[in-house]
């Protein structure tokens, strides 16, 4: 019996021959063997800063309705700061106190443009895509568990392919709560059958790691979105990654090679 090693996409997996038989030669060869993923059965997304990078639509949509008010433009910091409770939080956040009254006027402003918007320079963060074939491959159900408007979530995924290897996509509008709301939680594990001991969330924020440990699950978190890796140790993350490649291979086993 002898090993070899078979390249599925981009990921690397063990493959071992079986005796040939005097057939061998009239049948195809056998398929390769895909290992299990950990004892992972289900694995919750978090969206911007995580799979992908959407802060020039984000910011610019937040530009546009400062301007459009009569207030200060946001810097990119002002809006990466801002962001990850929903449009609400973050259009409070950037309005601050003094115009907090202009709230309801603003979110419409926003909504408008931004859906004209949405596909402004958005992209798949690299290892997002591989990743997700990875799982897909291996029979994990994947999905997205976003603060970002569900029906935009969606476009998003459709725009970007990425649909097909996704189980769900949850997202606000979708139910009357968001992460890390216990409920929003418990609402995504109900609608995928799954099981809070064999799921995980992978994120960038402590949105993130509060809603995974309110539904009894871990999060593990990558830096490429708002907060720092001590940010987010110190928010209680199970494990920090510079990038989605060195998380695949920490906490799923697998090596995967992101297509640029």
């Amino acid at each position: 019996m002898t090993s070899s090693v078979v390249g599925i996409g981009s990921v690397v997996v063990a493959d071992t021959e079986s005796k040939t038989s005097k057939f061998a030669i009239f049948s195809r060869p056998p398929p390769p063997i895909v290992p299990p993923v950990n004892r992972f059965h289900t694995v919750l997304f978090d969206l911007d800063g995580t799979l992908l990078d959407h802060f020039a639509a984000i910011h610019k949509s937040h530009v546009h309705t400062m301007r459009t008010l009569g207030l200060p433009e946001p810097t990119m910091e002002q809006v990466h700061r801002a962001v990850g409770g929903g449009l609400e939080v973050a259009i409070s956040r950037i309005l601050g106190e003094k115009n907090a009254a202009l709230l309801e006027k603003a979110v419409p402003i926003y909504r408008a443009y931004w859906n004209e918007n949405m596909l402004h320079g958005v992209a798949l963060l690299p290892g997002s895509r591989e990743l997700l074939e990875a799982l897909k491959a291996r029979g994990v159900r994947c999905a997205v568990f976003t603060n970002k408007h569900g029906p935009s979530a969606r476009t998003l995924m459709d725009h970007l392919g990425v649909t097909h290897l996704l189980d769900a996509v949850f997202g606000a509008v979708d139910t009357p709560w968001f992460k890390p709301d216990r409920e929003f939680t418990e609402h995504a594990l109900l609608t995928l059958g799954a099981d809070s001991a064999t799921t995980c969330m992978i994120g960038d924020s402590p949105y993130d790691i509060k809603a995974a440990h309110n539904g009894g699950f871990p999060c593990h978190c990558v830096t490429t979105g708002t907060h720092t890796a001590q940010e987010l140790t110190d928010a209680g993350a199970n494990s920090v990654h510079p990038d989605m490649t060195s998380l695949a291979r920490a906490i799923f086993g697998l090596e995967i090679i992101a297509r640029i």
